[in-house]
């Protein structure tokens, strides 16, 4: 399976909130994650970040992407997807009760190769405006 067929799968997976039951099989055992924004501070393994995904389908029971973008560099070992999450928060969770708000976030996923499996993850996203978009923030 190529590098962007396995980024692919994970990407579905993960943002349709599979968690690291269904993600699992595409990363490397211990598979780093990172991203600069202080919803997502604490999280640093691809498994912690794929079940704050999964989490964040229960607010916002609705959350879906479209990707924009998408693009592997084979020599790089390195696979981008952009896109844009999108979601109203009508269910329960988050801090408080539900707010009936829409998001609209645009994100990029850096995913980074070690054979035919992702060792790193870096996603690239304003967490403070999606925050203030669905009113939490």
């Amino acid at each position: 399976m190529s590098i962007e067929t396995t980024a692919r799968d994970f990407f579905e997976a993960c943002e349709t909130g599979g968690g690291w039951a269904a993600c699992e099989a595409f990363c490397h055992e211990g598979a780093g994650f990172s991203c600069q924004a202080d919803a997502l501070a604490d999280v640093t393994t691809l498994e912690g970040y794929t079940e704050w995904m999964k989490g964040l389908l229960r607010p916002i029971p609705d959350g879906h992407y479209d990707l924009t973008a998408f693009a592997a560099d084979a020599a790089r070992g390195t696979v981008v997807a952009a896109a844009v999450f999108h979601g109203t928060q009508t269910g329960p969770g988050g801090p408080g009760e539900p707010t009936g708000r829409r998001v609209a976030s645009d994100y990029v996923y850096v995913m980074t190769f070690e054979g035919d499996r992702i060792r790193h993850m870096t996603k690239v996203w304003n967490d403070a405006h999606a925050l203030r978009q669905l009113g939490w923030a």
